[in-house]
């Protein structure tokens, strides 16, 4: 995948590191809001192997309020700016279902826009990422975040994502967007059962042609399945669920904790012969 004259290889698994630039996020909301701190941090999940970094100004957590373009831009745009320009060889996301935001990123440089809604709130961003020969993740939610998990219900779960995917991807066709990563959204719009049965056939989406996302760093589904074990302590399942993604055909790991993500990674090539 070739992304603004930067290759991703994706003949083994990549890390995307994630970095919330906001007060309020589900695992380390006030965390990295500082500028000083978002670079910290950065440097740190490149040195431990993220090939992607994924920076959000709004938080998506069950529950949560929408934030105006203008404040995403106020948290973004200094950690973009500094970040891109020292970090030249590290491809930069940012997560954002805004035109305005995804626009002004691309200017800075960005690489990838992370759309959660799939493009149902923002059609046009698949034709702003055709223009920037960005790359764009479509990812499959039901709700917005502040309803999702208001019962959520599906005819069937796979199917029904699957659907979307082709439904959305028509959209993308339109624009010529080639670059695109699809992500079945694990805990937007899903019960556990949801969850656990999306992870089990993995492959069903990997047969559409693309390379695949799978984010489940820290969920809640993680704590269900850990008898309710709080956010800080779910290392080891996230760990499991990802590596069950990989050996599923999961080209990108969205993850909390990079240095844990990367040595699995290292395992999971030496095992299966990469």
């Amino acid at each position: 995948m070739e992304l603004r004259n930067k290759a991703l290889d994706l003949a083994t698994p990549k890390i995307m590191g994630i970095l919330n630039a906001t007060p309020d996020s589900f695992s380390d909301g006030g965390q990295f809001n500082r500028l000083d701190a978002a670079l910290e941090r950065i440097e740190e999940m490149v040195a431990q192997g993220a090939s992607i970094i994924d920076v959000g100004a709004e938080s998506t957590r069950p529950g949560s309020d929408a934030v105006s373009d203008e404040e995403q831009l106020k948290r973004l745009l200094p950690i973009i700016k500094a970040a891109t320009s020292r970090f030249p060889y590290t491809l930069f996301s940012v997560d954002t279902t805004k035109y305005k935001v995804a626009q002004q990123m691309l200017e800075e440089g960005v690489h990838i826009i992370n759309d959660i809604s799939g493009l149902q709130q923002e059609p046009r961003l698949a034709e702003l990422c055709t223009q920037y020969n960005a790359a764009y993740v479509l990812m499959h939610s039901q709700g917005n975040p502040k309803v999702m998990q208001d019962n959520p219900r599906y005819e069937n779960v796979i199917d029904d994502i699957c659907a979307f995917f082709d439904q959305q991807l028509v959209i993308a066709d339109k624009t010529g967007l080639n670059n695109i990563m699809l992500d079945p959204g694990i805990g937007f719009g899903k019960t556990l059962e949801h969850n656990l049965t999306i992870l089990r056939q993995l492959d069903s989406f990997k047969k559409m042609g693309y390379p695949l996302l799978v984010g489940a760093s820290r969920k809640s589904m993680i704590g269900q399945l850990l008898n309710n074990r709080p956010v800080d302590d779910r290392l080891a399942g996230t760990i499991s669920v990802h590596y069950h993604a990989m050996a599923k055909g999961a080209d990108v790991i969205r993850v909390h904790d990079v240095k844990e993500a990367n040595d699995s990674i290292l395992v999971y090539n030496a095992l299966s012969g990469k």
